[in-house]
């Protein structure tokens, strides 16, 4: 794909996303389709990329982190997805809870976390999900009961990501039933100082292998009460406060794979002949490629747009679910016509393109499903 997107990005911003791009093909793209085939935890290459301040990206220099701005984030996460879709996801999970800490912790919570969180020491995980609450996010039953100084935590949360390797657990609980969305808090659990964070199980994905996904039982969990974050009963209220940027980085995640997929397809086209002549140019082949690239400039087009709006602190609900939208369902597509441009060999894992058509698909559900994005477009449209 053409880089004639760098003409609307700043130095700093290119700046980044070259290092990204340079440490994710060097680092994370050569161990992807291994880990993809072991469902193994990128250790090494999470340190590597620690160690170039991509594991605290959002949180602020004097605690530790880059600094960086969201639009560079964004940049950098679909540069790590085009070498991997679940370390994409992995990082941009735990860069979500630094900023979350960065942005609503007290001082001494931010000293005690951020640094260790930016240097890969702890690794991040939320956990929202619950076997009865997926898109209906405000049906959570987890129940947070106060005793004297300390919050005790009851309940089952569902396809956390990193939760087996967490350091570091944000828990949405209901701290007052009574009080319905209003009576939620974010309790900080390390589950090695706080017994009774339990994982039930890894589950075993059909994509992004990498990025674990664990079911956690919390089971009667005593949490200190300075290790709520934020007020007490604004805990659903700071969660859908992230959601929009959530929701940009997921369309950067996909839009990276879509790339990568469609780097493929132009390379096999280009080598692959066919009637004497490379495929690519059969007009086919061709107008199919021509559109694929088209549908990743524009998605990587609208996410920094979004991004950007993010950033200014706009209200952009409408645009960041237009932007994962239109970029998870243009990626599902486009990975599967790269594998169609393979032929027969498109559906052996020896070419990368298999892994990128289950890798892509959950970018469809994670982070809120097409359906909820497009009921957020609708409202919003009066």
């Amino acid at each position: 794909m053409s880089d004639t997107s760098a003409a609307f990005l700043g130095e700093q911003e290119i700046m980044i996303r070259d290092s990204a791009r340079k440490v994710a093909a060097e680092v994370v793209a050569p161990t992807a389709a291994e880990r993809d085939r072991t469902a193994t935890w990128p250790r090494s290459e999470l340190q590597a990329v620690a160690d170039l301040g991509f594991l605290g990206m959002l949180i602020p220099e004097e605690y530790g982190g880059a600094g960086a701005s969201f639009v560079e984030y964004c940049l950098a996460i679909e540069e790590f997805a085009a070498a991997d879709t679940g370390f994409a996801t992995l990082i941009h999970v735990h860069n979500s809870v630094g900023l979350a800490v960065a942005r609503l912790g007290n001082e001494e919570q931010k000293r005690k976390y951020l640094s260790d969180l930016a240097s890969g020491k702890r690794i991040g995980a939320f956990l929202l999900s619950e076997p009865h609450a997926g898109s209906d996010t405000a049906a959570f039953r987890t129940q947070a009961r106060r005793e004297g100084e300390h919050y005790v935590l009851n309940g089952s949360k569902q396809f956390i990501s990193n939760g087996n390797e967490a350091g570091l657990g944000l828990v949405l609980a209901v701290t007052d039933k009574a009080a319905g969305k209003q009576g939620s808090s974010l309790l900080m659990v390390d589950p090695q100082e706080h017994p009774g964070y339990v994982v039930s199980c890894v589950e075993h994905k059909m994509g992004q292998r990498s990025a674990h996904v664990a079911q956690i039982q919390l089971d009667q969990c005593r949490v200190p009460v300075g290790n709520r974050l934020g007020e007490e009963g604004a805990g659903y209220r700071n969660v859908m406060g992230s959601l929009s940027e959530g929701r940009v980085a997921i369309a950067a995640v996909a839009t990276g794979t879509a790339r990568a997929a469609l780097d493929a397809a132009v390379g096999y086209a280009k080598e692959r002949e066919a009637y004497g002549a490379p495929i690519i140019n059969l007009q086919g082949v061709a107008f199919d490629l021509a559109d694929m690239a088209a549908q990743v400039d524009v998605a990587h087009q609208y996410m920094v747009h979004a991004a950007r709006l993010c950033e200014a602190g706009v209200a952009c609900a409408k645009e960041a679910s237009m932007a994962k939208l239109f970029a998870s369902e243009m990626a599902e597509k486009v990975c599967s016509d790269a594998l169609q441009i393979h032929g027969g060999y498109g559906y052996l894992s020896d070419f990368p393109v298999e892994r990128y058509c289950r890798d892509v698909r959950v970018t469809k559900i994670y982070e809120g499903t097409s359906h909820i994005q497009k009921l957020i477009i609708a409202r919003a449209l009066g």
